[in-house]
């Protein structure tokens, strides 16, 4: 008898079935080891939405429900699933994304907002906390890679911090990858830099003199080089999207944020550890349908395009996509058609690193009165992104000005996510 020819399933594939509970006892640990063998993450990108979206808006909606206003709905990839209007392409991704539907936050102010979901701590006046980038900077092996590992492009208000691991972890800022790089090409000829290059070797050295230790605590002479193959590296060209294909680059959509998203992926692949790219204007305290209508015009080709050509190149399980702001907006409507302030009941997105896609976890009230139902909080998302990194979240560090002990995350993974 001719042999039957069954599909070839990969780990993300039994992953999702398995979630959805289709498989056989067999099936079942076939995907088990699948889980078990999963290689950890190396890099994260952050999509930071600044302002604070409305999870109605977004990833959300409660359609023909007093809370949701004109907002309506749209069906996606993943079953049972729905997106506010306006996300099509992302809907199509929506196999690949998990979304966190019931996050809570003690923060309802921006910068203390931001500062708690980029740190996953609240603020403290005793210590600057690093933010998840800098960690993952730190604690992962360094590479290959010559230029800055922790970068931000259009950054916002409150860029990822070293805290304290030191301003050496701070994020790199840039603006619009269509611009030239700024401060990295040398503006005199090579002989005339290579003679102030030595002019600045007698200075260090006569520096030095009498206080070795002083001068190697300063770290001038290791950043001087550092900068200096930086300037020189190949690996800035992952900065150049210019050089990506027209239709790649229409696939991102030509604005600045579609551009930070395709320079993210170039980056990425260089060896850079945390890219995050700021899309402003989500402050939607007047003509909050107007403003989030817009504001999907940049974000859904954007981020759909970054999922899918994160999976062409087979980066997408070694990446961990995150998508979200400081905090949610109100369920109810003001009267200037805006919405205010909510840290009672938000959403997150995310997506790679071996994490479980095609769900909604947590739900919040349609009449906008309960509380939501699986509360999930910012440490816990933080947790569970160091634990699709490999790191051990309940790892301590040492803040060098109090000498105290410090979690990477003060929160538990969350098991929906890493199974």
């Amino acid at each position: 008898m001719p042999r039957t020819a069954f599909p070839t399933l990969d780990r993300r594939s039994f992953l999702a079935l398995a979630a959805t509970g289709w498989l056989t006892p067999i099936g079942r640990l076939l995907a088990d080891q699948a889980e078990s063998t999963r290689r950890p993450a190396q890099s994260i990108i952050l999509l930071w939405l600044d302002g604070g979206p409305s999870q109605l808006e977004t990833f959300d909606p409660h359609p023909d429900t007093k809370i949701a206003g004109s907002t309506r709905a749209i069906h996606t990839a993943a079953r049972g699933i729905q997106l506010a209007e306006g996300y099509q392409q992302l809907a199509d991704q929506m196999g690949r994304v998990a979304l966190i539907r019931s996050m809570v936050s003690k923060e309802g102010d921006h910068e203390r907002g931001t500062y708690l979901m980029k740190t996953g701590y609240r603020p403290d006046p005793t210590v600057e906390h690093p933010s998840i980038g800098a960690i993952c900077c730190h604690e992962l092996p360094v590479g290959s890679t010559d230029i800055p590992r922790h970068i931000s492009i259009l950054s916002g208000r409150w860029p990822g911090r070293g805290g304290y691991l030191g301003a050496e972890y701070d994020a790199f800022q840039v603006g619009d990858p269509r611009g030239e790089l700024p401060d990295v090409v040398s503006t005199i000829a090579a002989d005339r830099q290579k003679a102030r290059l030595a002019d600045l070797d007698v200075v260090e050295r006569a520096f030095e003199r009498g206080r070795l230790g002083r001068a190697a605590a300063t770290h001038h002479r290791e950043t001087v080089a550092r900068a200096r193959t930086m300037m020189t590296s190949e690996q800035l060209r992952a900065f150049d999207v210019s050089s990506e294909p027209a239709e790649v680059r229409a696939e991102y959509g030509e604005t600045p944020f579609g551009r930070g998203c395709l320079a993210a992926r170039r980056l990425i692949e260089v060896g850079v550890r945390c890219v995050e790219i700021t899309l402003g204007g989500w402050d939607s305290h007047v003509n909050n349908h107007a403003i989030h209508a817009s504001q999907a015009k940049e974000l859904d080709p954007a981020f759909a395009a970054l999922l899918r050509d994160l999976a062409r190149r087979e980066l997408l399980d070694r990446t961990v996509v995150l998508c979200g702001g400081e905090f949610g907006r109100t369920p109810r409507i003001n009267p200037l058609g805006g919405r205010d302030h909510w840290p009672g009941g938000f959403s997150l997105a995310i997506a790679g690193g071996g994490l479980r896609g095609g769900q909604a976890i947590g739900e919040t009230d349609p009449e906008g009165i309960k509380e939501p139902v699986r509360p999930t909080t910012i440490e816990d998302v933080h947790a569970t992104v160091l634990s699709a990194l490999g790191l051990d979240p309940s790892r301590e560090n040492t803040a060098p000005a109090t000498g105290r002990p410090i979690k990477l995350s003060a929160g538990r993974p969350i098991r929906e996510l890493l199974g």
